[in-house]
């Protein structure tokens, strides 16, 4: 009965995208699962809802394979990568050789040619970092092993999209010397040009542009959608130009808004697409017939891939002397094989290189490894070492607001320290100046209170006339709130277009030591897709950013609360922070450290030791107390630890994504349940 237009068939995804993946991760089974079963139910073996064949489902499958590799490479972080990027190539070759070699010996057993059976190898080479939230979550990111994985990923990954290229090439024509010359020459021009003249231009378009976010964002889709297209110029896969460009900008968008915006539409609406168009073009009949008819290769394929990557990971430790919980790591972390894998295989499908069956045996891989991988890696990443990142502290409770990567050097002796409170609501401005009073009066500093006006298209109009005078007399009132604290009050109204430009502007003329903004409840689709105030003062601020949601005055907390994830200077920044505040009124902190439920007592005691050792380097008299706690659901331990106290203080942490996926955020879900007086503490740019 329903109408056959895209639109039906556009609404009809709209709709799996946003129901299907919550309901698989509730049942601990991965939503891009999810997707694909979506998939089958609404293809042609299913309600024949949904066909692979219309345009439509091609266009927005196609846009959703682009966009999956262009974000696997925006995700890449290249400064890790150049930490260790010897031992991080040396791995990357490891662990592509020794599976291309597994891959090519599966093929030719079941009877594969020579370019199906290559191209078998390169599917199982690559891998997709499904375990980076655990690791990230656990604090080990900047564990060599684990660095050394995230970066040979780059490795993996563009061989593999090479052999891909050439293993198509060859299938569309007579193979020959010359003509596998000619294309790798083709190759090596157009990466250059895609690598180095992409990067190059997004360099010169993003520093003429400034803030204007939203010209970036189509410059960077341009880009990715140019490079594909040159690639068909030169019969390459489209993801070859995908995830190449997405190499090109990759510092060039580093992690601002861009990446926020890209990353958000892409694990929103586009990448779920292409996994939904999976299972449509999945045939159950012959999947079901691949599990037993040819379970044997099924098997060899699942088996193969567990088994080379486990070898990789072995001699890596023998060439670096990894001990075996790392090596173990690593081998997780290269074991799901779900974004580039499936491409591929999809691609050889579609040029006929690879038979439906094989195909078959991929989506069993995938399934098998999306869950085995993250299973292992939060098995045996929590056995892990964690780095210990020594803070530079000093001698005086304040020494953390000059710590920060702009330090004030050469002006450190006369610069005063500056609290910067953003007024705009009156129920909550009192709490906001008492705070920053407190703090300015503790360091013998002044405190400036800001009032931004939104500006109007023309500045005569009597609404901004009126918006002036109000603002005017809300910093008379913030004049007699700071006197009652002794302190000294610059006062400053601004106009401005963009407030969170207008405060970071500000703060950055007064040379501000810290920014008090209130709480904003600003977490519907706007708010994700173009950020909120919050989001763009975090970002673009010099100095560091206290968003603070305060239910009882000030003077009234004395009870503490500071959960430490790992020990950075960021997080340690975080709690000088607390002792500060502390300090002004005589509370006690608490820092609270929620380990994995199998962490050992060793590894409990040692980072006890460690952060003590640390914290007892500052001379505050500040009573703190450090806890550990172990369990796996960390954002319930905090809130409920959080009812007995005044106040909780905590890290601002951006959400990350895995394979174009967005994955769920610790801090997001304790500030929905928590019931007491918070701040959130953010470091520039982050």
């Amino acid at each position: 009965m329903l109408p056959n237009t895209p639109i039906v068939a556009f609404t009809i995804l709209l709709l799996v995208i946003l129901t299907i993946p919550p309901i698989f991760e509730r049942l601990r089974l991965p939503g891009l699962v999810g997707l694909l079963v979506g998939g089958v139910v609404l293809g042609p073996h299913g309600l024949q809802l949904l066909n692979s064949e219309t345009e439509t489902m091609k266009l927005l499958s196609d846009i959703g394979k682009i966009y999956l590799m262009f974000v696997i490479a925006l995700e890449i972080d290249l400064g890790q990568f150049n930490k260790t990027r010897n031992r991080s190539i040396g791995f990357g070759f490891i662990t592509f050789f020794i599976p291309i070699i597994a891959g090519i010996l599966v093929g030719r057993i079941f009877g594969f040619g020579w370019n199906a059976s290559i191209l078998i190898g390169s599917l199982f080479a690559p891998h997709t970092l499904l375990g980076y939230p655990i690791v990230n979550r656990l604090g080990v990111v900047a564990n060599e092993a684990v660095t050394v994985t995230i970066g040979a990923t780059i490795f993996t990954d563009i061989a593999a999209l090479l052999v891909l290229a050439i293993c198509v090439s060859v299938n569309a024509g007579e193979f020959s010397v010359v003509s596998l010359i000619i294309q790798l020459g083709e190759l090596a021009i157009y990466a250059v040009v895609v690598l180095f003249g992409f990067k190059w231009l997004g360099e010169q378009y993003f520093r003429r542009t400034g803030d204007e976010e939203g010209n970036q964002f189509l410059f960077i889709m341009l880009v990715v959608f140019i490079a594909s297209v040159e690639a068909q110029i030169i019969h390459v896969d489209i993801i070859v130009g995908a995830f190449l460009a997405g190499i090109a900008v990759n510092e060039v968008v580093g992690n601002g808004p861009v990446k926020e915006k890209v990353e958000f539409i892409g694990s929103t609406l586009f990448i779920p697409f292409f996994f939904v168009d999976m299972g449509l073009i999945l045939d159950v009949p012959a999947f079901v017939s691949t599990i037993t008819s040819e379970f044997v290769m099924t098997l060899a394929i699942i088996v193969g891939v567990i088994i080379s990557k486990f070898i990789a990971a072995l001699l890596a430790q023998r060439l670096y002397n990894y001990n075996f919980p790392e090596t173990l790591t690593m081998w997780s972390l290269t074991l799901p094989h779900v974004a580039a894998t499936l491409v591929e295989a999809l691609v050889g499908l579609q040029e006929g290189i690879l038979t439906e069956p094989f195909f078959n045996g991929v989506i069993v891989l995938m399934l098998v490894t999306s869950i085995l991988g993250p299973l292992t890696t939060a098995r045996f990443a929590p056995l892990l070492s964690q780095p210990l990142s020594l803070f530079n502290g000093g001698n005086k409770s304040g020494i953390w607001w000059e710590t920060h990567e702009q330090e004030l050097e050469a002006e450190s002796d006369e610069h005063k320290f500056t609290v910067l409170v953003s007024i705009y609501n009156p129920v909550t401005e009192n709490y906001l100046l008492e705070m920053g009073a407190m703090l300015a009066k503790h360091e013998s500093g002044l405190v400036v209170p800001l009032s931004i006006v939104k500006a109007n298209f023309h500045l005569d109009e009597p609404v901004l006339s009126t918006a002036i005078h109000h603002s005017e007399r809300q910093l008379k009132r913030t004049q007699e709130i700071t006197q009652q604290f002794n302190v000294e009050a610059q006062p400053e109204l601004r106009i401005y277009n963009d407030i969170s430009q207008g405060i970071s502007c500000t703060a950055r003329e007064k040379n501000a030591s810290l920014i008090i903004l209130g709480w904003s409840q600003q977490s519907g689709l706007r708010a994700r897709l173009f950020g909120s105030i919050i989001d763009s003062v975090f970002w673009s601020s010099h100095c560091p950013v206290a968003v603070t949601r305060l239910l009882d005055d000030p003077i009234d907390i004395h009870k503490i609360l500071v959960p430490v994830k790992n020990i950075t200077p960021q997080a340690l920044r975080t709690v000088r922070f607390a002792q500060l505040f502390a300090d002004t009124n005589q509370a006690y902190v608490t820092l609270l450290h929620i380990c994995s439920s199998i962490s050992s007592p060793e590894q409990i005691d040692e980072f006890k030791s460690k952060l003590s050792e640390i914290i007892s380097v500052d001379e505050s008299e500040v009573k703190l107390k450090i806890k550990v706690i172990a369990n796996d659901n960390v954002a319930q331990v905090i809130v409920r630890m959080a009812r007995s106290f005044d106040l909780v203080i905590l890290r601002s942490m951006r959400r990350r994504t895995a394979g174009g996926l967005a994955v769920s955020d610790v801090t997001n879900e304790v500030l929905k349940e928590l019931n007491c007086s918070l701040v959130l503490f953010g470091e520039p740019h982050s």
